[in-house]
């Protein structure tokens, strides 16, 4: 017997962002039914940011007691217990998962369906042994590793993110594939954990940042001791006795690099496979679902969100994407995805923080309108105090002062990037913050230096001087 379900809206996928149209939905009062073939939560709580955040925690952890001489204390280097961290790891994801569980959204309302969805026309969906019909559907069934063609890979074991987090043992030289965000985190934590790494990539570092910014970053993994090749050439692998070797062509040269064990972090895929969206008239490339600026699809009852569809693939763009939707769907509002700033950060140490253009995008579309303005750590009492003065903030602004973008390198950029955004989106200009007070000693009186330093050329000019000696010859 099958099912049949009536439905205001219908929610493909329990990630970030189906959750989030899930929850706001059913407390509005929406018939909401929502379906996820895996794990509640999706990527970002089981597989993404919140395991990655804990393992590098970890990793901190265990640099902070090698590095504890700067400060004269004397200690050994730390005895890793990597199944313990791995515990850790997982003890944290099951303190969050409560919230994303299929208790609590039962509770709030919605119908939840643990099953495969997949079109069967342009309003019905069916799931397991459930037929569902609904007068709007969301598809944010998320992204998965994308594996690129390596020659010799299927005959070795390789980790993704997907699978790096159910290791329970210490790998003794990890090789990584692919310098972007996971790549870097992935690698410093392993490193600080005790593994050797190697991280290869056939293009630059962080591509999408601020390269003054990515040398900073790329300088500590190599004070670290990982080994970073970047441009390298004719990757591939072979299965040995120990485990596994990569040969990769650097500078013309061949380079044979042996492993234990191999992680690819070389981007991401939507998961679209098996929805049927041509049975639902739901166009799509291999980049994602296509969608209008209000995320509908093709077939105007169906709205695209997260990672599904291409573009900026972060938990809180997925957020975003979902408070757009709620407004179409249930209020027929038409409400757009267009985001006045969008920030990212790298969890590195330092980590990498960034919102607007950077530098040389803006130059780029700006040309020589735009001025940088610029802040190092090491003149920042507080980073002094704790020695951790490695990095700078980079601001650029517009014409009469407008803030276009920023870029912080350091100790919690992404907590001091947080101002910047809001100036952003509100279309402050520098004074507003070079005018704030910023108690003291703090990090955060790093974007007051900066922002100060917009007004240093006339402050301290032979203009201003000439007119505070005129002045002063009144008494």
């Amino acid at each position: 017997m099958t099912n049949f379900i009536t439905a205001d809206i219908c929610v493909i996928g329990a990630g970030s962002a189906g959750l989030s149209v899930a929850s706001g939905a059913a407390q509005m009062g929406a018939r909401t039914v929502l379906i996820e073939a895996h794990k509640m939560g999706g990527d970002c709580l089981n597989t993404g940011c919140v395991p990655s955040k804990a393992l590098l925690a970890a990793a901190k952890s265990a640099h902070g007691v090698r590095a504890s001489a700067r400060y004269g204390i004397e200690t050994g280097d730390p005895s890793t217990k990597f199944e313990t961290v791995n515990t850790y790891v997982h003890n944290v994801i099951g303190t969050i998962a409560p919230h994303d569980s299929v208790e609590r959204f039962t509770g709030l309302g919605c119908t939840v369906i643990q099953a495969h969805a997949k079109f069967i026309d342009e309003r019905t969906v069916i799931a397991g042994d459930t037929t569902i019909r609904a007068r709007r559907f969301v598809i944010a069934t998320g992204s998965q590793p994308n594996i690129p063609p390596i020659p010799g890979l299927t005959d070795v074991p390789y980790f993704t993110n997907e699978t790096i987090f159910q290791n329970t043992s210490l790998p003794e030289h990890l090789i990584i594939v692919g310098a972007g965000p996971i790549g870097c985190e992935m690698a410093q934590a392993h490193r600080r954990l005790g593994s050797r790494v190697t991280l290869l990539d056939i293009g630059r570092m962080l591509p999408k940042d601020d390269p003054d910014a990515v040398a900073v970053v790329y300088q500590k993994l190599i004070a670290e001791g990982i080994e970073c090749a970047e441009l390298v050439k004719d990757l591939r692998v072979e299965k040995t006795p120990g485990g596994l070797s990569a040969i990769v062509s650097v500078d013309g040269k061949e380079r044979r690099i042996a492993g234990s064990h191999l992680l690819l972090a070389t981007g991401r895929k939507p998961n679209i496979q098996g929805l049927d969206l041509e049975k639902a008239a739901i166009r799509y490339t291999p980049k994602g679902i296509e969608v209008d600026s209000r995320l509908r699809t093709s077939n105007r009852r169906v709205f695209g969100a997260g990672d599904v569809i291409g573009g900026y693939q972060f938990t809180h763009m997925a957020n975003y994407h979902a408070g757009i939707i709620i407004r179409n769907a249930l209020f027929r509002l038409p409400a757009k995805n267009a985001p006045a700033a969008v920030p990212w950060v790298t969890y590195t140490d330092p980590e990498l923080a960034q919102v607007g253009p950077t530098e040389a995008e803006a130059r780029t579309s700006l040309g020589d309108s735009i001025r940088v303005l610029r802040a190092d750590f090491s003149g920042n009492d507080r980073a002094q105090a704790e020695a951790s003065t490695e990095g700078f903030i980079k601001v650029i602004t517009g014409k009469r002062g407008r803030i276009i973008g920023a870029t912080i390198v350091g100790p919690h950029a992404g907590e001091l990037m947080m101002p910047w955004v809001l100036a952003i989106t509100t279309g402050m200009k520098i004074g507003d913050i070079a005018g704030l007070i910023f108690p003291y000693p703090t990090l955060s009186e790093i974007s007051k230096r900066a922002a100060g330093s917009y007004y240093t050329p006339t402050l301290f000019s032979s203009r201003t001087r000439a007119i505070v000696r005129f002045l002063g010859a009144f008494g």
